[in-house]
């Protein structure tokens, strides 16, 4: 494989910055003696509350886990039930479908915009019916899915609204709150290739209902209340300090993180000019943090070949909806237009800190300069 001269993403250049500050995190926990728990773990809840707008936030291991949690929390609460159904947006990573299953629970596969990409909340009366209980919006590619369509939606019909945001930390809706507060509970990943990552897996769970973050910690720690008393058949799903300890570093950069991919964005949409692709959305002002920019185009699968041979790494992120994934042959009947239409044509470009402004244009000149 060549050595591109804009690569896609290269986590080591990523952290570089931060490597100082880690190395003593790290050193931090190591000379602590404490390796699960503590105050690294209980900094990071604080801060990320903070962040999100929310009363709790809870660390856990992983942003799947953290759905988890949220949909097991609810069956023990009461306020779902094994067979009820969830509305899922078709167009999401399959996190998303696994933590619905996983709790018994039934996905209500959703097509998405062609303009946001993410879920249609002017359809969703069209797929509501009476098993419905509650919806999952993912935040996509770091754009909010939030808009009073979906909130009147969810009033109308006493329905639960949980938040994948694993892809938006530092986002704000339209009506200026963040996301991770618009809804009952919000899941976040800390995947090492999001925009704030930790060096392995990490997530967390936010919320302003107390009784959700309660039942979310036992759950996650075994299903214990306190120490060796156990009210909840439960998990091992803690976060790992050293991963906390990490987040505790880098969660202090996260405006400027967004804020330079915000940047990008805005220098790929003014420069790119070609028939051949189709922009995302840009919102004014922008409130989308760009976990990915998302080309759309019918020539996808050359355009990549051709941004490959001309030194540009690009990913597809995602090459298949949700219910047409081998593990979910049951759904594979399901129309989905537009989230199969984005399968087929998206092709995300570099937006992390491997991206120079510079080299953002560079990229966009050659791919103005793309002939099929």
């Amino acid at each position: 494989m060549q050595a591109l001269k804009y690569p896609f993403l290269d986590l080591a250049t990523v952290n570089a910055p931060y490597f100082d500050e880690i190395r003593a995190a790290v050193e931090r926990v190591i000379t602590s003696g404490r390796y699960i728990g503590g105050s690294e773990i209980s900094t990071f809840e604080a801060a990320l509350a903070l962040v999100a707008g929310t009363r709790f936030a809870v660390g856990v291991s992983n942003g799947l886990d953290a759905l988890r949690l949220i949909f097991r929390a609810y069956i023990e609460l009461g306020r779902l039930q094994p067979g009820d159904g969830v509305i899922v947006p078709d167009n999401t990573y399959i996190a998303s479908a696994l933590a619905v299953f996983d709790a018994g629970l039934v996905p209500v596969f959703a097509d998405v915009s062609l303009e946001t990409l993410n879920l249609d909340t002017a359809a969703l009366e069209s797929i509501y019916t009476p098993s419905v209980k509650a919806v999952l919006t993912v935040h996509l590619y770091g754009r909010p899915c939030y808009d009073d369509a979906l909130s009147d939606f969810t009033k109308k019909h006493n329905l639960l609204l949980i938040e994948d945001n694993a892809q938006a930390i530092g986002a704000v809706a339209a009506d200026g709150r963040p996301t991770g507060s618009l809804g009952d509970a919000a899941a976040f990943s800390f995947y090492p290739t999001k925009n704030i990552g930790a060096l392995g897996d990490a997530g967390a769970v936010t919320t302003s209902d107390p009784e959700l973050d309660k039942t979310i910690r036992a759950l996650a720690n075994y299903g214990s209340d306190v120490r060796y008393h156990n009210i909840y058949k439960g998990y091992n799903c803690r976060l790992d300090p050293m991963q906390a300890a990490v987040l505790n570093v880098k969660l202090p950069y996260l405006q400027q993180e967004n804020e330079r991919r915000r940047i990008l964005a805005s220098v790929y949409n003014s420069v790119i000019d070609s028939k051949f692709v189709r922009k995302p959305m840009m919102s004014v002002p922008d409130n989308c943090v760009w976990h990915q920019y998302c080309l759309l185009s019918g020539h996808r699968d050359r355009l990549k070949d051709y941004l490959y041979e001309n030194g540009v790494g690009t990913d597809i992120n995602y090459p298949l909806p949700v219910h047409l994934q081998p593990c979910y042959a049951e759904f594979a009947g399901l129309d989905m237009p537009i989230a199969a239409k984005i399968a087929r044509e998206v092709l995300c470009l570099p937006v992390s800190a491997c991206t120079s402004p510079e080299d953002a244009a560079d990229i966009s000149k050659i791919i103005n300069a793309y002939e099929p």
